[in-house]
C-alpha cells in the first residue's frame, strides 16, 4: 500500500491507562463497601458539594424558569430528532415464532432491562446533549426506571440547570448531583434511589469510563469508551478549511481526542495542515490549549493513492466519528465498515450528529468500532430466546440431544431426554447411543 504519514502522533488512546485503573478500582472498592456515606465524603472532596444528591421537584423547576425559552427550544429541537431516530430504531426490531421442525417452536422476545443509569458530563461543559441521547434512548426503549447521575456545577449548587432541564424532559426518574467515579458506582450499587441500574450508559473523562470497565459484567455498559475521535477523509474535492475546522472541532474536547486525515490529495492535507493552527487560535480557552495538545500529540495525516487505500487505513483507525468529504458518497457508504457514526458530505458534520441531528453521539472509541455500534434502543433491550414443542416432537430432538450429550461425556444431560422418551412413547425403542 502506497501509503505516506504526513504527520505521525506522538502518543495513542492507550497512553496513560494503568494509573487511571488503580485509582478507579479502589475508589469503588470503598464506595462498594461505605455505601452512600463513603460517595458522599468523595462528592465533598472532589466536587466540593455539600448540597443534596437527589434533585428535588423544586429544583428541577427552578431549572427550568432559569432556562431562556431559545434554549429550552434548541433542546426540544434535539430531543425530537433523537427520540424520532430512537423509535424508528425500535421498529425495526421485532419477536418472531417460528416452527424449527414438526412440534418444535421456538422464537425470541424483546424485553427492556428495568432499569438504566445514565452518566451526564457536567464538568468543563453542560453536556445537555448527553442527556437527550442517553435518557430519550432508554425511555423508547421501555426502561422502568432511569436514573441520571451528573457532576456538580459550583456555580449552580448541583448538577448544570439545563442538564437538569433536559433530564426531566427526556423522561428521567431520578436525577443525582454526583459525578466521577462515585456517581458511576452510585449507579451501580443503587446507591441513594434504592434502583441497581442493570446497564450503564453515557460519556465521560478516563476516570468514568474506567469505572464502567471495571464494573462490566456486574451490570451492563453501552461500551468501553475514550476519549473522543474523529478521522476525515478527503479527496481533491475536499475543501481544506472546512476538514481543518472539523479535525479543530473535535480536538477541543480534550488534550487526549485524536484527530485523523486520511487524503488522497498532498494539496488538500498539507492546506488542511497549514489551516489547523490557525483555527485552533480561533477557540476560547480552555479549550485552545486541548486543542493544541491533542493535534500535537494525536494528531495524525496519512496520504494514500487510492479510494480503497483510504477505506483499508480508515477501517484499521475504526474511529468514533467518520467524516468522508469526497465524491461519490454512495461507494463509500458501500465499502467502508468499521466506524462509530458516519458523515457523508461537506453538508453534514460530527458536531450536528453529537447535538441534533437525530444519530446518537454515545459511540465505540479506541478502534472498538471494529466488532460494536454505539449507542441504540437495542442496548437497553435483551433479545431472549423462548421454545415449547409437542411431545411427538421428542422422537426426534430427544433422540438427537441424548446421543450427542453422550458423545461430551454428559451423561446427566443424555438421562433428561432418555426419561422423557421412556415417559411418551414407553412401547417404542429408540437408539440413545452415539
Amino acid at each position: 500500500m502506497a501509503k505516506v504519514y504526513l504527520k505521525r502522533a506522538e502518543k495513542t488512546p492507550a497512553t496513560g491507562e494503568d494509573d487511571t485503573r488503580e485509582i478507579v478500582a479502589r475508589m469503588l472498592a470503598e464506595i462498594e463497601t461505605g455505601g452512600e456515606e463513603r460517595a458522599l465524603q468523595y462528592a465533598r472532596e472532589l466536587d466540593k458539594h455539600e448540597g443534596e444528591i437527589v434533585v428535588s421537584d423544586e429544583a428541577v423547576e427552578k431549572a427550568g424558569a432559569s432556562l431562556p425559552q431559545s434554549v429550552k427550544d434548541d433542546i426540544q429541537f434535539s430531543y425530537d430528532r433523537v427520540r424520532g431516530f430512537a423509535e424508528a430504531q425500535l421498529g425495526s426490531m421485532k419477536e418472531f415464532e417460528t416452527e424449527l421442525s414438526p412440534g418444535l417452536f421456538a422464537g425470541q422476545r424483546l424485553i427492556p432491562v428495568n432499569a438504566a443509569g445514565c452518566y451526564v458530563p457536567g464538568g468543563r461543559y453542560a453536556h445537555v446533549a448527553s442527556a437527550v441521547m442517553s435518557v430519550t434512548t432508554a425511555k423508547v426503549a421501555g426502561v422502568k426506571n432511569v436514573v441520571v447521575c451528573s457532576p456538580p456545577n459550583r456555580d449552580h449548587a448541583g448538577a448544570h440547570p439545563a442538564i437538569i432541564y433536559t433530564a426531566n424532559l427526556c423522561g428521567a426518574d431520578t436525577i443525582l448531583n454526583m459525578g466521577g467515579v462515585q456517581g458511576v458506582a452510585s449507579l451501580a450499587f443503587g446507591l441513594f434511589t434504592g434502583h441497581k441500574a442493570d446497564i450503564i450508559v453515557g460519556p465521560g473523562n478516563r476516570f468514568v469510563a474506567e469505572a464502567k470497565r471495571i464494573l462490566f459484567g456486574r451490570v451492563g455498559i453501552d461500551l468501553f469508551a475514550g476519549p473522543t475521535e474523529i478521522l476525515v477523509i478527503a479527496d481533491d474535492s475536499a475543501d481544506p478549511d472546512v476538514v481543518a475546522s472539523d479535525l479543530v472541532g473535535q480536538a477541543e474536547h480534550g488534550p487526549d481526542s485524536p484527530a485523523w486525515l486520511v487524503s488522497l490529495s498532498r494539496d488538500v492535507a498539507e492546506a488542511a495542515m497549514a489551516r489547523v493552527p490557525e483555527y485552533i487560535a480561533r477557540l476560547p480557552e480552555p479549550n485552545r490549549t486541548a486543542a493544541e495538545n491533542a493535534w500535537r500529540d494525536y494528531g495524525e495525516v496519512v496520504l494514500v493513492d487510492t479510494r480503497e487505500e483510504a477505506v483499508d487505513v480508515s477501517d484499521v483507525y475504526a474511529p468514533e466519528h467518520l467524516e468522508v468529504q469526497a465524491d461519490d458518497l454512495d461507494w463509500w457508504l458501500d465499502h467502508l465498515t468499521n466506524y462509530g457514526s458516519l458523515f457523508l458530505g461537506e453538508e453534514t458534520t460530527v458536531a450536528y450528529g453529537d447535538k441534533c441531528s437525530g444519530t446518537n453521539h454515545i459511540l465505540p472509541t479506541k478502534g472498538a468500532a471494529r466488532y460494536t455500534g454505539g449507542l441504540s434502543v437495542g442496548k437497553f433491550i435483551k433479545t431472549v430466546t423462548w421454545q415449547r414443542m409437542s411431545r411427538d416432537a421428542n422422537r426426534s430432538v430427544g433422540v438427537a440431544s441424548s446421543r450427542i450429550s453422550r458423545l461430551e461425556g454428559m451423561e446427566g444431560h443424555a438421562l433428561t431426554g432418555d426419561d422423557r422418551l421412556h415417559k411418551y412413547f414407553p412401547q417404542e425403542t429408540f437408539t440413545l447411543k452415539p
